[in-house]
């Protein structure tokens, strides 16, 4: 169980955030939230129970369906941050606490960095605030749509359906703040130094591996490859350096071999190996 508490601690303190983002920032200019948190928060307007009330029996059936589909685990710790969420509500009501702005501009803005970020913690300790994320992963499995698509569909529909409950400009408001908290999570869970992988493919590879090697620093793996034109064998060359050596690696490779192929793409995240600085680097390791 003591394994648990860091991450039940980091759930509470998402949850905590979400909430200051939502009651200080969103809900006071009638701006919401995606997913079962933006069904409470219209289902809570029209009937006047309590949000807490709400967000916790709406995702119920999902966490059921979770608990048979994906696994106990992850859906206990949704289960505890929803449950978080609702306590934090009770308490920021308690409190009193006034907004910080009734400008819908800046709320939206900010509110969506804020929740964003309460919902990116969430996610890197493994937890979930929206039931809508659980049925997605479920249908993803069943269609040829990706959990993203999907989810996206759900969240433009409910955030739609905001127009009606309060007004059209809270809808478009609502969903600037939705891309803005999608942007922010990702920046919470990949951080802010964005990896890139790196293969090049060269004939003069020992040369190029050497600067990346002892000039910058980067583990290199050397992969062996064959054309599937020439049938020619060849070396590939493969490591990963942040966003912000790019250009130089490129520079690096073209000076020394001007017909080199290099290819860069997004990685969301890397461990292990010798992929940070080093000054000296002893050996090659993936």
């Amino acid at each position: 169980m003591m394994r648990y508490i860091p991450r039940a601690l980091g759930l509470a303190l998402g949850s905590l955030i979400y909430t200051l983002g939502l009651d200080v920032f969103l809900v006071p200019n009638h701006v919401i939230d995606g997913g079962v948190v933006g069904i409470s928060l219209m289902a809570a307007q029209v009937s006047g129970w309590s949000f807490s009330i709400f967000i916790v029996l709406l995702n119920i059936p999902f966490f059921i369906v979770g608990y048979r589909k994906i696994g106990a685990v992850f859906t206990l710790l949704s289960l505890f941050s929803v449950v978080s969420l609702s306590f934090w509500n009770k308490i920021v009501h308690w409190a009193h606490l006034t907004p910080v702005t009734y400008d819908p501009f800046l709320s939206t803005i900010y509110g969506g960095i804020i929740i964003g970020l309460g919902v990116g913690l969430i996610i890197r300790w493994g937890g979930s605030l929206d039931g809508t994320e659980i049925m997605a992963i479920i249908v993803d499995k069943k269609t040829p749509f990706s959990v993203g698509e999907i989810i996206m569909f759900f969240n433009l529909f409910i955030l739609g359906t905001a127009g009606f409950v309060f007004s059209w400009d809270s809808a478009m408001y609502s969903l600037v703040a939705y891309f803005i908290a999608y942007k922010m999570i990702d920046v919470v869970t990949n951080g802010l130094e964005e990896m890139k992988g790196v293969l090049i493919v060269t004939s003069h590879h020992d040369q190029v591996a050497h600067y990346l090697l002892h000039h910058m620093g980067r583990a290199v793996t050397l992969l062996h490859g064959e054309g599937a034109y020439k049938k020619e064998t060849t070396k590939v060359l493969y490591c990963v350096v942040s966003r912000l050596e790019m250009m130089k690696i490129k520079e690096a490779v073209y000076q020394v071999d001007a017909q080199a192929f290099v290819s860069i793409f997004d990685i969301s995240e890397a461990h292990g190996g010798l992929f940070k600085r080093h000054h000296s680097v002893p050996e090659s390791k993936p």
